[in-house]
């Protein structure tokens, strides 16, 4: 599930930023330590680390869902667990680049604008497992991230300190599969024996 929000995230990329930068922008989801790229991938590249995953507890919920089905019988199953995906996401300009900082802000800024037009996923770039999920997939840009010191975590890495965007998706995770609950009850006949007395 994780690797199909990876693909939807670069398609969305692809599909929103600027036909010149798709050409020769590199997207990878390597961590953007002191190793940063990896031989595989060639810069300039825009990088997205996921780097927290945890339920979003304020769209926890306890009620079963009943899905009828046309022959009369019905389904139940639990509701999604709804799982945050923080990606922390960086612009890497070319080695080659004399202007390496306006590049990587200029990268970094289309790519911003990419993700700010979205409140959710569009159902065009879901992938794999995700496409036609219910409900849509939120997203979250611009707001602080579950990094506790982001200094703390470049200096973890061995990097060094470079803008970044906090970005995270929630997803539905259905860890159950549903259950039979078989035909519903529709009515009930009742019969009343009146006594007579004399």
């Amino acid at each position: 599930m994780i690797d199909d929000l990876d693909k939807s995230l670069e398609q969305l990329l692809r599909s929103e930023l600027p036909p010149s930068l798709v050409a020769q922008v590199a997207i990878t989801f390597a961590t953007p330590g002191d190793q940063f790229p990896p031989a595989s991938v060639a810069l300039p590249a825009v990088d997205l680390f996921l780097y927290d995953v945890r339920e979003n507890r304020d769209l926890r919920s306890n009620e079963w869902q009943l899905e009828r089905r046309s022959d009369g019988t019905a389904q139940k199953s639990r509701p999604a667990v709804r799982v945050d995906c923080s990606y922390l996401i960086t612009a890497w300009p070319s080695a080659s680049s004399t202007t390496p900082a306006q590049d990587e802000h200029h990268l970094l800024g289309e790519v911003l604008k990419a993700l700010l037009r979205h409140a959710t996923l569009p159902a065009a770039v879901l992938q794999g497992a995700l496409a036609g999920l219910e409900p849509p997939l939120p997203t979250t840009s611009l707001q602080p991230g579950r990094l506790q010191s982001l200094a703390e975590f470049w200096q973890a890495l061995g990097g060094r300190a470079k803008a970044a965007v906090h970005y995270t998706v929630t997803v539905g995770v259905e860890p159950l599969k549903p259950v039979e609950a078989g035909a519903p009850v529709i009515d009930k006949r009742l019969r009343l024996r009146l006594g007579v007395t004399s």
